[in-house]
């Protein structure tokens, strides 16, 4: 199975210029636990997550950059190892540079055929973060 069938292309985004309250306010509004962060080109540049806003708000910069990405057409197998490598939930999905769906670990999980790899993956992902 390929990400592009399990992954939302609804995504709500935000520009790097904008603030974290308004960061803040989306996530909230849209229930969502990231914002892929695009400029009007929709090229990703980096993810903002709720977690993100809690520990660096006190900065000038709360998205991550560089952040971890899959292709529509990868296999779903590689985005849960993925996420278990970066230590994320969340991952964009970019097509040609351009942000075209998010994946979350809930949508490998709903998908039943890798409820184990997203299992596993929760298992690292929680484990890394009770630790710290």
């Amino acid at each position: 199975m390929e990400v592009k069938e399990l992954m939302n292309p609804s995504v709500v985004t935000i520009e790097p210029t904008a603030s974290a309250a308004l960061a803040a306010r989306l996530i909230s509004r849209h229930n969502v636990g990231a914002l892929p962060v695009c400029g009007a080109d929709r090229r990703l540049r980096g993810m903002v997550t709720d977690r993100d806003i809690v520990l660096r708000c006190l900065g000038r910069d709360i998205m991550t950059r560089g952040c971890t990405a899959v292709s529509p057409r990868d296999d779903c197998r590689e985005a849960t190892r993925l996420m278990s490598v970066q230590q994320v939930r969340r991952l964009p999905v970019v097509e040609d540079g351009r942000l075209v769906g998010i994946v979350s670990l809930a949508d490998l999980a709903r998908s039943q055929r890798f409820d184990m790899e997203a299992a596993q993956a929760l298992g690292e992902i929680s484990e890394n973060i009770i630790r710290f």
